[in-house]
């Protein structure tokens, strides 16, 4: 689902370490899970799936943690997952300028197993190994 076409009501999570409670705001400016540097945006999901990675992939210490949150504004879809291995935005994952206000925390989800998990950090380990590891912030 593009962001043009995502139906009022939508449940948005993101998937962070950072302990955070109800109110309070997620921003963009802060280093992303793959690259070391600020970033323009905020990302976020309408899948528990895709946050379940960026809970198990953020920097820092601490469990994992995956927030119910609402954009305080327009959002985007996410350029470096939408149309790139698939066409569309199968991970439901979008972006945006303004901060995200937290509403809720998902309790019960359920990580990846240990195996999966490796893979995924070792890949991600490569593309920066290789100089891959790039998000689009345009």
């Amino acid at each position: 689902m593009y962001a043009k076409d995502v139906p009022t009501g939508t449940v948005f999570y993101h998937g962070t370490k950072a302990d955070l409670g109800v109110g309070d705001l997620i921003v963009p400016g802060f280093e992303s899970n793959f690259v070391g540097h600020g970033l323009k945006h905020v990302y976020f999901t309408a899948k528990v799936e895709t946050a379940t990675w960026g809970a198990e992939l953020a920097q820092g210490e601490g469990r994992g943690r995956i927030y119910i949150v609402q954009p305080t504004g327009p959002f985007d879809d996410d350029p470096n997952l939408t149309d790139k291995k698939f066409p569309g935005n199968m991970t439901a994952s979008y972006r945006s300028v303004d901060p995200l206000q937290i509403s809720g925390e998902v309790k019960d989800w359920v990580g990846h197993p240990p195996e999966q998990l490796q893979e995924m950090k070792s890949s991600l380990a490569r593309l920066v190994q290789e100089g891959r590891a790039t998000i689009i912030e345009d």
